[in-house]
């Protein structure tokens, strides 16, 4: 995209961007004078973890809009490098030789890159359907060929989710630049830019919710640090938000209020399945990838049901 195109951009990305930007500087203000004043420049491990997410969040806002500059290409791209880290992360913390090493290594040089190629395509038939037919059809034949059948079926188990939830859910999120919105041409970027900033808010606002009044945890066999206090307050800001971003997408302002809220209980509920998951395998993050954040997954963890959620309401409700 040359200058000049850069320039032409509607007023309203121009403002989308100077928001996210000035969050950002004021977020990095704020981290910063967090260590000179209270940490007096000093370990602390509260402050040196919110600067390390702040600073994430940075290299995360870039490279996405670099992607989205890039188009579906740049895009589809990007998420697909995602898919392939999470679904590392999903598969590493089994238990060793679950899954045979043939498959493994099929599903991140075949079956991934197969889905983001549908999805840059725009072959929703096909995108919509590889992964679940692979999953309920493929890997339970491949299971039953072998010698131990219930054994077999085991071993796919663990395969079958990785690609389920770090696949086929995360590759919905680059799907909605494909979607016919009625009356909305050209304007799909804002619906994927609604989802991420609505969603990925909400855990942030129930982060500092929850530090600033919460009192009584949610679930504390399963997420000990999330609580009521922060839950609701989140969920309610981020739906708040999102009505606010009303005028960028194809709702008014209260569809755009309860699609939030709908988003945002299903990021919480996402969120949550996984940590249920974390916490059977004995582990805290999925991996150290993202300073601050843990691993691929833990920041695509919200997004695993919201996504597809989002895209087929957008699908078979505004889609012409």
């Amino acid at each position: 995209m040359t200058n000049a195109q850069l320039l032409t951009l509607p007023d309203e990305a121009w403002r989308l961007i100077a928001g996210i930007g000035l969050v950002l500087i004021v977020a990095s203000l704020i981290g910063r004078g967090l260590k000179i004043r209270l940490a007096r420049r000093q370990a602390h491990a509260v402050i040196d973890n919110l600067n390390s997410r702040i600073n994430a969040w940075w290299m995360i806002a870039i490279l996405f809009g670099l992607a989205m500059l890039a188009g579906r290409s740049g895009v589809s791209l990007l998420f697909g490098l995602a898919s392939l880290a999470a679904l590392q992360e999903f598969l590493a913390s089994e238990t060793p030789g679950t899954t045979p090493p043939a498959l493994r290594m099929g599903s991140f040089v075949l079956v991934v890159p197969l889905q983001y190629l549908l999805v840059w395509n725009g072959s929703y038939a096909l995108y919509a359907s590889f992964i679940p037919c692979l999953v309920l059809i493929g890997l339970p034949l491949l299971a039953l060929c072998a010698e131990n059948r219930s054994k077999g079926l085991l071993r796919m188990r663990m395969l079958a989710g990785g690609l389920l939830i770090c696949v086929f859910s995360v590759s919905h999120i680059p799907a909605l630049l494909t979607l016919p919105i009625s009356g909305y041409p050209g304007r799909n970027a804002y619906l994927l830019v609604f989802l991420l900033l609505v969603v990925q808010s909400s855990d942030v606002l129930q982060y500092l919710w929850g530090k600033l009044v919460g009192r009584h945890a949610i679930a504390p066999k399963l997420s000990p640090a999330k609580t009521v206090e922060g839950t609701v307050g989140g969920i309610v800001t981020a739906s708040a938000l999102g009505a606010g971003l009303a005028s960028m997408t194809p709702f008014t302002v209260p569809e755009a209020a309860l699609i939030s809220l709908w988003i945002t209980l299903l990021g919480f509920l996402g969120g949550l399945a996984m940590s249920a998951i974390k916490r059977s395998r004995g582990i805290k993050d999925w991996s150290s990838l993202i300073p601050g954040h843990g691993g691929m997954l833990d920041r695509l963890d919200s997004l695993c049901l919201s996504a597809p959620a989002f895209f087929y309401l957008l699908r078979f409700g505004w889609s012409s």
